[in-house]
């Protein structure tokens, strides 16, 4: 008999041994390969009005990195009814990704709700998309309809998840309205025989606690009266007879955790375990033994993590979760500084305003920049460091996000420490933990830019021959494709299908496309075309749901969206006095473009139209005719570019990088492929310098872009007779026109709201300090600046600072 006891007590500690093994090894695989992202957007500004653009950045961030996951960043845009308005796509570049999206100028609704995922995003929970409210000014007031009478309504949660008999529990509450807006309201709480228990009342945006002495035997309620003036009478969760309880106590340097459990607790509650995990690492392990005693207490220390959300789970001996709590953690070292600088304030008419922006450290920092007329309406509630810290990490809206950034007073803390006891955070469903469970990937990593893909359909394969070729000619949306221009030979696969990788463009372009030495397949074949890139899934199409900026398009508009309309009446003025002037009484001093930047916008598109770049007109210059090749006529015209021809082998090198090389926009991987162009058939050269964005791997050599003849430089027109196919790829991008009236002035009225608009501010090592330059408008007597980024380490940046 004792035998058989000693082998069942055996058989039970390698069981729990064995659980606890699976939570470990569990969680590392989560941590390794299952990290989730998370999205903050900065706009240029909080309102805008029909028919002007919307500029935002977009920066994707992993745990506290910036993430590696994903090369493709999706934005939908919906109207006010929840309908979609646009599906755009975005290369994402070190982390980040830039776009905009053009508010239609007949657009009635006074917001747009745009929506910001990865595929990779979409495997997971899909509460943590970025989601975002854009309020939309309309010039004219529409007749008053009745506003939507606010309702009230309270949760309660108790400190670890449950009410235990025989313990004093803390207890915070969250009382919000349906649309999602803090309610102040004040309350008392009392046991079945109507005895006071303890009384309540807000202490911060609809939050606050208390604590009751729980009794199993006892069943309690709340009645409380919200900010309306409406009673309500609320019931707070039934109290369990046995079980633990955990306690959480933050300080400066340490989270202090008290454990307890009940005298009529079961065998499984007299061992306990305790982990507390951030970005799904573990970084705190212990078991606490309670066989001979009621109560426990750890510590967990602070120094060596990160800013963030530490989540504390408390398990039974057999490795079930019995308690949770989340606390922040502030170690102050989740920001960076950057200095930026005003070196000319020009708040007049035309004024020239000149900043510098420093970062001391010789980091990577990715950074941008929007300045804007500093009377508009702002929204301050929300930024880079509270999205990537507490937003991105809980569900449910949280009101005023940055608040609880502002400031290391103690109250403030107090009030992070009830967001924490109010929102839950689940990334973990520990039943797939301890089961070694991990989650279901449906939607891949996109680790790669675009891919040109097609399938044949409407033939027999199997009389297809062997090696099959289809040729393809690419031909971007606004030009006629020239000898030779992006021509690809792709092998046909046994099953039908085809692809290519790395080829990347904007808007649409036309492919046509033949089959290799068989006509009579290409007259018979159908082909289809795609990219790679997702649609919206149908889940996100559901209507919008009540949103917390619902509420506020009802109440009286402030001087600040008085000023957003003014714009626009002056906006509306100018277009129709443009409309009405003719031509020729119309004098405008401007700078006269060169050749090179009709080139430019001709040839070039996205991330390769304007940039910092050395530029050459190859069809105007003569030199060029006499040049064996693209190198060898290169060599020695770009500062610090070493191009060697040796050997029969052409080598590169740029501030000790590679340039990447692309024809007519599609990388290259093989030198020939440039070397092998007659200079008659080049049109435009453009050599980036280091840092070139839309190279793989974020272009630290810079790159070489040869652009082959098109339209009227060339007679030839491809495809002509040819089948073909439109295919769309990432969503076009236009540079933000900044004017220079240096020399030039204008006659017409300038009315622009956001002065300028840089997404990709960049410093390092060898460029600690960004100069830029911009002018006012004519109106503009305040100017707001708003810098935010992100660095190589994961550290945060956010600025705002006003000029007047």
């Amino acid at each position: 008999m004792r035998n058989k006891v000693l082998l069942i007590a055996a058989l039970a500690f390698l069981l729990l041994k064995a659980n606890a093994q699976n939570l470990d090894s569990t969680m590392a695989v989560y941590a390794e390969n299952y990290q989730q992202e998370k999205i903050h957007i900065h706009f240029d500004k909080a309102v805008y009005n029909p028919g002007e653009t919307i500029w935002f950045k977009a920066y994707i961030m992993a745990g506290s990195d910036p993430s590696v996951y994903s090369k493709n960043l999706y934005m939908d845009w919906f109207d006010q009814q929840g309908k979609l308005v646009t599906h755009t796509v975005v290369p994402v570049i070190e982390a980040s990704a830039r776009g905009q999206f053009m508010v239609p100028e007949k657009y009635a609704g006074k917001l747009l709700h745009g929506k910001a995922y990865t595929n990779w995003m979409l495997n997971f929970d899909t509460a943590f998309l970025f989601n975002k409210d854009i309020r939309i000014s309309q010039p004219t007031t529409a007749a008053k309809t009745a506003a939507e009478k606010a309702v009230a309504s309270i949760q309660f949660f108790p400190e670890g998840g449950d009410l235990i008999s025989g313990f004093s529990t803390r207890i915070a509450f969250l009382a919000n309205n349906q649309f999602g807006l803090p309610v102040n309201v004040r309350g008392a709480v009392k046991n079945s025989k109507n005895e006071l228990v303890d009384s309540f009342m807000t202490e911060h945006d609809g939050m606050g606690s208390f604590s009751i002495d729980a009794d199993a035997k006892e069943k309690y309620t709340a009645t409380w009266v919200d900010e309306y003036g409406i009673a309500h009478t609320s019931n707070i969760q039934q109290v369990k007879a046995t079980g633990a309880t955990l306690q959480v106590q933050p300080t400066t340097t340490k989270i202090v955790f008290i454990i307890k459990r009940n005298a009529e607790a079961t065998p499984n509650l007299k061992t306990l375990n305790c982990i507390a995990s951030m970005n799904q690492f573990t970084v705190y392990k212990s078991r606490i033994n309670l066989s001979a005693k009621l109560s426990g207490i750890g510590e967990i220390p602070l120094n060596e993590l990160p800013t963030g959300i530490l989540q504390i789970t408390l398990f039974d001996a057999n490795w079930m979760p019995v308690a949770e709590r989340i606390v922040f953690v502030n170690n102050q070292e989740h920001e960076f500084i950057p200095d930026l600088r005003i070196v000319t304030k020009g708040v007049a008419k035309l004024a020239k305003n000149v900043v510098e922006i420093t970062v001391s450290d010789t980091v990577l920092s990715n950074m941008s920049l929007a300045v804007t007329d500093g009377d508009l309406l702002s929204d301050s509630s929300s930024n880079i460091i509270s999205q990537m810290l507490l937003s991105g990490d809980i569900k449910g809206y949280i009101h005023n996000p940055a608040y609880y950034f502002s400031s290391e007073a103690d109250t403030v803390k107090q009030h992070l420490d009830l967001v924490m006891l109010t929102h839950g955070w689940r990334r973990f469903n520990w039943q797939d933990v301890m089961a070694s469970k991990t989650p279901a990937i449906t939607h891949a990593k996109e680790t790669d830019y675009m891919k040109l893909e097609g399938n044949v359909y409407g033939v027999n394969f199997a009389t297809m021959k062997p090696g099959q070729l289809i040729n393809l000619i690419l031909q971007a949306k606004d030009s006629t494709v020239s000898k030779g221009k992006q021509m690809l030979f792709l092998p046909v696969s046994k099953t039908g299908s085809f692809v290519r990788d790395g080829v990347t463009f904007y808007d649409t372009i036309k492919v046509y496309y033949q089959f290799n030495g068989d006509k009579k397949l290409t007259d018979r074949a159908e082909v289809r075309f795609g990219t790679g890139h997702i649609q919206p899934p149908a889940k996100l199409f559901s209507t919008i749901a009540a949103s917390p900026l619902f509420l506020s398009l009802k109440t009286k508009d402030s001087i600040a969206l008085e000023k957003s309309k003014f714009f626009y009446n002056e906006k509306i003025k100018l277009d129709k006095m443009l409309a009405a002037t003719m031509l020729d009484e119309v004098t405008v001093k401007t700078r006269t473009k060169s050749a090179k930047d009709i080139l430019d916008e001709k040839y070039t598109s996205g991330l390769f139209a304007g940039g910092d770049a050395t530029q050459f007109d190859v069809m105007n210059d003569p030199f060029a005719q006499g040049a064996l090749d693209v190198f060898s006529y290169l060599q020695g015209r770009v500062a610090g570019l070493q191009i060697n021809n040796g050997g029969g082998e052409t080598t590169f090198s740029w501030r000790g990088g590679t340039p990447s090389l692309f024809l007519d926009e599609v990388q290259q991987q093989d030198p020939d492929q440039l070397r092998t162009i007659s200079m008659n058939d080049v049109a435009y050269i453009k050599v980036f310098r280091p840092p070139f964005f839309g190279a793989s791997g974020g272009g630290a050599g810079g790159a070489i872009a040869v652009y082959t003849r098109k339209g009227g430089d060339q007679k030839y027109t491809p495809g002509q007779g040819l089948g073909y196919a439109l295919v769309a790829g990432y969503t076009r991008y236009k540079e933000f026109y900044s004017p220079d009236y240096t020399l030039n002035q204008t006659s017409q009225p300038d009315v622009r709201t956001t002065l300028y608009w840089n997404p990709y501010v960049l410093t390092d090592k060898k460029t600690k300090t960004v100069r830029i330059e911009f002018f006012n408008n004519d109106v503009s007597k305040k100017i707001r600046y708003v810098l935010e980024g992100v660095d190589a380490n994961g550290k945060l940046a956010r600025i705002e600072k006003m000029v007047q």
